[in-house]
């Protein structure tokens, strides 16, 4: 048995998992299956027409949606059938790899629109700031799981993570790569937090970072425009906000139940329309019920994530489901924000939905890592359902307390008449 005091949080184990007698989280497994689905349907819808004209082919990126959602799922099947204990013995070897592939897409990686994140091999991309992601959380989950009671210490148990994490969101600025960067430091604050670090510390983690995100907005141009066209989309509606007035103008347009699927106008007009800004098209042709569809498959799979973390058997388990989930979430957070015009523009995929690419099949592989230590749930049997409503107690248990049946409270006064007769001899 193992805990972890974690602000509240106690993660407590009374059985010790066993290969081939567990299964992973079914709903969560199942909540995937369905992201996968609609983005697959929606990236064909809001790209054919862009395919055509293009590569005269409107098949092109539904084919290669295809290819890296098999891919991704190849990748959820392997890792959910790996013991996620073995990715604590690999956690310094995983953070060099991505650190050294970090530092060399800097020199040698393919040049997009200004920014240096790709590794392009045979038609191929590959993004490290993806690997690098998992990469630190499995060093945070795997330094917060062994050195837990060093966290109220400043210098030797809270700046050593913060460090590490700070040498890589450095590096992903110089891409430059600011979304990335934010989701890294979130994820990283998060888990320090549910470790138990003080909040003191976190807070002025949180005011020494300001200064620099004021610095990499200011000194960049269009990082500046961005914010401008964030305050006021319509009036830079022709340069600046254009990506947010379309993306606000779809969503509008779409109503309750949406134009219908395909009939989407402003996939003609949108930037990035199966990416960045593939929930707007949601949006337009499915309406409101389709975005509301998407946020509540999100955040089912957040609970269940955070739900497989509280019952994971020891702290590197809690630790790397919680920054896993963690991960996801901020990532769909700020996709919507952005869409939805809560968030200044940020190149961010919608998570399991937007366009494949490394970024999905290494989320993919994440997820797996959390169906792994979901397992830790032994898989329900009337014998084990039994037991557990037994000291748990069920809804008929509840009721009868409140409202006892006669030979209940017959009962009752028998064991306290009994008691009181001992009492007088």
């Amino acid at each position: 048995m193992s805990s972890v005091p974690t602000h509240g949080v106690d993660v407590q184990s009374d059985h010790v998992p066993r290969d081939g007698r567990f299964r992973s989280d079914p709903v969560l497994f199942t909540v995937v299956l369905l992201l996968l689905a609609i983005g697959v349907v929606m990236v064909y819808s809001s790209s054919a027409i862009f395919a055509q004209q293009r590569f005269s082919d409107s098949h092109h990126f539904l084919v290669r949606d295809l290819i890296w959602v098999t891919l991704g799922l190849s990748a959820m099947a392997i890792s959910m059938r790996i013991d996620y204990r073995i990715y604590a013995r690999f956690a310094y070897p995983l953070l060099g790899v991505a650190f050294f592939l970090l530092c060399a897409v800097l020199v040698v990686g393919a040049r997009r629109n200004g920014a240096q994140r790709w590794f392009s091999i045979g038609g191929l991309s590959f993004q490290p700031a993806e690997l690098g992601k998992v990469a630190v959380v499995v060093f945070l989950a795997h330094t917060l799981s062994r050195k837990r009671e060093k966290l109220q210490d400043f210098f030797s148990g809270f700046v050593p993570p913060l460090a590490v994490c700070g040498v890589f969101m450095l590096l992903l600025l110089k891409q430059p790569d600011l979304g990335t960067a934010v989701i890294m430091g979130g994820v990283t604050l998060t888990l320090l937090f549910l470790a138990g670090t003080k909040l003191s510390y976190l807070l002025f983690a949180m005011l020494a970072a300001l200064p620099i995100l004021y610095l990499k907005i200011v000194d960049t141009p269009w990082r500046l425009r961005r914010i401008l066209a964030y305050l006021d989309p319509w009036q830079f509606r022709s340069n600046y906000g254009y990506q947010m007035a379309a993306s606000l103008i779809a969503i509008g347009s779409g109503g309750v139940f949406g134009q219908g699927l395909g009939d989407s106008k402003q996939k003609l007009f949108l930037p990035e329309a199966y990416t960045d800004y593939i929930l707007a098209i949601i949006g337009e042709e499915l309406g409101f019920a389709g975005i509301l569809t998407v946020l509540l498959l999100f955040a089912v799979l957040l609970y269940r994530g955070y739900r497989a973390a509280v019952r994971a058997h020891d702290s590197f388990g809690y630790f790397l489901a919680c920054g896993i989930t963690t991960m996801l979430a901020l990532q769909a957070i700020v996709n919507a924000g952005v869409v939805l015009g809560v968030l200044p523009t940020k190149g961010l995929p919608l998570p399991l939905v937007s366009f494949g690419g490394s970024t999905l099949v290494i989320d993919m592989a994440a997820i797996g890592m959390l169906l792994n230590i979901s397992r830790g749930d032994p898989a329900p049997t009337p014998v084990r359902t039994a037991r557990r409503r037994s000291r748990q107690g069920g809804l008929s248990k509840t009721l009868f307390s409140f409202f006892p049946s006669p030979r209940r409270r017959m009962a009752k006064r028998s064991r306290t008449t009994a008691l009181r007769r001992g009492h007088t001899a």
